[in-house]
């Protein structure tokens, strides 16, 4: 209010100063006195000063050795003029160190002013604190949003005095920003936890409101998170159906890098097991069912236990083949009347049993045509009557 009455008394000064100006203008001094004094040069020096201070020239003084009234209104003038340029100087200092080198605690200082004077100080750096206390404000949660901490929000509210204006929708966008953070990390922590660390897999994060890269960040999330569930849900079908013995499903689903090495290294597997079953049964069929012996299973590219597996099932067609075959070579030759061969393969358990059995058979059927070759060469050729045969061991 001060401030204004001032301004007031300063217009109406001026306009009367202005009708003065006119009314001298249009009408001849009123006296030889009133033309002195405004031919007089200190009348003329403090108009000069006036209007160098009215053109913002605070550098301008009037003399200080002026003495009497004119010497008290010099000291008056340049106490105004010195006022003011104190304070065009520490505008100029704010402007530098707030506005330009961001010390936001700086603040205007007149000494002693008083009355309009102490007044636009104060007015000044009140409005310096309420700029800056809400840029502190910001900048102290964007801070912790930068440290990670998502907890902190704007004050809509500053020394109980609402922000309004440009501010409040500052403060609000600081805001909003920091809750589709929050919802944005939670989201993602918790897709992540499922999936890495629980196994639970087809979960998806839903951050509502998020556009521009928010958004982008969630979808790639989602895109992972689906890739990742869709890929180790078929490797599990597939090996889940291996334990099964079905040798008939591959990896399929669109993998890259190791996914893609994990991919090929199961196909492969799953390749080697089929081709192993198909040989093994080929081999078991041709023996066991068919009869055909010799044969011998072929798995490429085996190696490790597969290859154990295939070199024991190919080593136990091989003894198998031989311990038939021998078996038959034997009986073959004592249908054909041929006790002179006998079963020499080297046998084990109830092959052995077998191999023993025919040995003996031979033997006794050798021991049987020799008695009786005897007997009836001796009864026969020699006349010897009374001759006997004597077969041990046989029996039936």
């Amino acid at each position: 209010m001060k401030t204004q009455d001032s301004a007031v008394s300063h217009s109406s000064r001026k306009d009367a100063k202005a009708k003065s100006a006119d009314k001298g203008r249009s009408k001849p001094a009123a006296n030889a006195k009133d033309r002195l004094w405004s031919e007089h040069p200190k009348t003329k020096a403090l108009l000069s000063a006036l209007a160098a201070l009215e053109s913002g020239d605070f550098s301008v003084r009037l003399p200080s050795n002026w003495l009497g009234i004119a010497g008290k209104t010099a000291d008056t003038f340049n106490e105004v003029v010195t006022l003011n340029q104190r304070m065009a100087r520490e505008l100029v200092r704010l402007h530098q160190s707030v506005g330009r080198d961001g010390r936001l605690n700086e603040r205007a200082s007149l000494g002693e002013a008083e009355g309009a004077w102490a007044e636009s100080i104060e007015l000044v750096n009140g409005l310096i604190a309420d700029l800056v206390q809400p840029i502190s404000e910001m900048a102290r949660v964007i801070g912790a949003v930068a440290q990670g901490d998502l907890s902190q929000t704007t004050a809509i509210e500053i020394e109980d005095r609402p922000l309004k204006g440009d501010f409040l929708r500052t403060a609000r966008t600081v805001n909003t920003m920091v809750d589709q953070l929050n919802s944005f990390a939670s989201e993602v922590t918790r897709v992540a936890h499922e999936v890495g660390t629980e196994g639970k897999l087809g979960g998806q994060a839903k951050v509502e409101g998020v556009s521009g890269t928010w958004k982008d960040l969630t979808d790639n999330v989602n895109l992972m998170a689906g890739n990742l569930t869709a890929q180790v849900r078929n490797i599990a079908t597939v090996t889940t159906a291996v334990a099964k013995g079905d040798l008939s499903k591959k990896i399929t689903v669109d993998v890259r890098g190791e996914i893609l090495e994990l991919k090929d290294t199961v196909n492969t597997m799953v390749d080697q097991l089929s081709s192993f079953a198909s040989e093994v049964t080929r081999v078991a069929r041709e023996v066991g069912t068919e009869g055909k012996l010799g044969g011998q299973a072929e798995v490429r590219g085996v190696a490790g236990t597969w290859k154990d597996l295939t070199d024991n099932v190919n080593f136990m067609a091989s003894n198998l083949t031989a311990q038939v075959r021998n078996i038959a070579e034997v009986t073959t030759a004592v249908a054909n009347g041929d006790l002179s061969r006998k079963i020499t393969v080297d046998v084990r358990g109830e092959i052995r049993e077998l191999k023993n059995t025919v040995n003996t058979m031979v033997d006794q059927l050798s021991s049987f045509a020799s008695e009786v070759t005897r007997v009836a060469r001796e009864v026969g050729s020699e006349g010897c009557l009374g001759g006997q045969a004597n077969v041990r061991g046989v029996s039936g």
